[in-house]
C-alpha cells in the first residue's frame, strides 16, 4: 500500500462537509491537505473545521505541489473542465456522480487519465456497503433460482427551487442525479451486458430540466432490468431481484447512514425472511477503494465503469427524446 496520499478538496459542497471529508480523515495513510472554494471565506470555514489549509480558487489548488489527489464534489456541469485540468496537473481524481454530462466528455476524461496513468473514479459509494456483498452471496447460492427481472428505484420529494439539480447549466436533472444510482445498481449487481431498449424522461416546464423518468434494459439473454427515478416522488431507495424461486429486496440500497442497519428481505414459497444487516460506512469504503486502486495501479475497472455508466445514461436520454 502507498505510505501516504495527500488529498485536496475542490469545492465546499454539503456532501464533502457531512460525509466525505470525515471519511477521508478516517482512512489511515490519507491526509487532507487543503480545501478550495471560489470564496476564501467559505474555504476558511471548512479549513477551520477540518484543520487544513484554505485555498481561494480551484486553479490555486491544482498548483499545490504537496497534493497527490483531488476529491471533487462540484456539480456535474463543472466536472469536464476541472477533471481535465486536475489530470493535466497530474492529480488523481475522485469525483462525485454523475462524473460526466455526456459520453463524449467521459471518453475524453478517461483517455487523458489513461495517458497520464492516473486514477479516475466516479463516487458511487453505495457499492462499498457490505449489504450488497450479502445480496451477491445470496445470488451466488441460487437463493432465488434463476434471475428473471431486476428492478431499481431511487426518487425523492421536490427540493427547494434554487437547488442546483434544477439547473441544466450545471448538469442538473433527475437523469444526472438519481437515475445514476439505479443504472449503477443494474451493472454492479447484474453485470455489464445490459443495454437500454426503451426510456422516458419527463421535462418540467418551469425548471426546464427532467425531473423524473424510467427505462427498460435487457441483457440479450432473457433477463430484463427496469429502473425508475425522480425528484418529484414519494421517497424510495431500493432494488429488487425477482427470480424463478423467490425475490430479494434491498430496502435502503443507496443512502444508508453509517449508523443505520439496512434491511434485506428474501421472499420464497416458505415465507418471508428478514436480514437486518450491520451498519457500515460506505463513504470510508469508497475512500479505501480509491487508495487501494492508486496503490496497486488498478485503474482499468474504474475507467470501464465510467464509460459504461455514461453511455447508458446517454442512451436513456437519446431514447426518451
Amino acid at each position: 500500500m502507498i505510505q501516504k496520499l495527500n488529498i485536496g478538496v475542490m469545492g465546499c459542497a454539503s456532501i464533502a462537509e457531512r460525509s466525505m471529508i470525515p471519511a477521508i480523515q478516517a482512512v489511515p495513510g490519507v491526509k487532507l491537505v487543503a480545501v478550495a472554494s471560489r470564496s476564501i471565506k467559505k474555504a476558511e470555514q471548512f479549513a477551520e473545521k477540518f484543520n487544513c489549509k484554505p485555498i481561494e480558487g480551484y486553479e490555486a489548488l491544482l498548483e499545490q505541489s504537496d497534493i497527490d489527489a483531488v476529491y471533487m464534489p462540484l456539480p456535474t456541469g463543472l466536472h469536464h473542465e476541472w477533471i481535465i485540468r486536475s489530470l493535466e496537473a497530474h492529480k488523481h481524481v475522485l469525483a462525485e456522480k454523475s462524473i460526466a454530462s455526456n459520453y463524449s466528455s467521459a471518453v475524453q476524461m478517461v483517455e487523458l487519465a489513461k495517458n497520464k496513468q492516473l486514477m479516475l473514479m466516479e463516487n458511487y459509494m453505495f457499492q462499498y456497503h457490505s449489504q450488497h456483498r450479502f445480496v451477491l452471496d445470496l445470488l451466488k447460492k441460487q437463493a432465488i433460482g434463476d434471475v428473471r427481472i431486476f428492478r431499481a428505484d431511487f426518487a425523492f420529494p421536490p427540493l427547494p427551487e434554487n437547488n442546483f439539480r434544477y439547473d441544466d447549466q450545471v448538469g442538473g436533472g433527475a437523469l444526472m442525479d438519481c437515475a445514476g444510482y439505479t443504472v449503477r445498481a443494474v451493472h454492479f449487481i447484474m453485470g455489464d451486458t445490459f443495454r437500454v431498449k426503451a426510456a422516458h424522461l419527463f421535462m418540467d416546464a418551469k425548471s426546464g430540466t427532467n425531473i423524473y423518468g424510467a427505462a427498460f434494459l435487457d441483457n440479450g439473454n432473457g433477463v430484463s432490468a427496469q429502473v425508475g427515478f425522480g425528484m418529484d416522488h414519494f421517497y424510495k431507495c431500493s432494488y429488487e431481484i425477482w427470480g424463478s424461486k423467490g425475490i430479494i429486496t434491498a430496502h435502503r440500497a443507496y443512502t444508508p447512514r453509517p449508523d443505520y442497519s439496512p434491511l434485506v428481505t428474501l421472499e420464497k414459497q416458505d415465507g418471508k425472511h428478514e436480514f437486518q444487516r450491520h451498519p457500515d460506512n460506505h463513504f470510508i469504503g469508497s475512500v479505501n477503494e480509491f487508495v487501494r486502486a492508486i496503490s496497486e495501479k488498478d485503474f482499468s475497472k474504474h475507467y470501464h465503469d465510467i464509460l459504461l455508466q455514461s453511455k447508458t445514461l446517454e442512451d436513456i436520454r437519446t431514447l426518451s427524446a
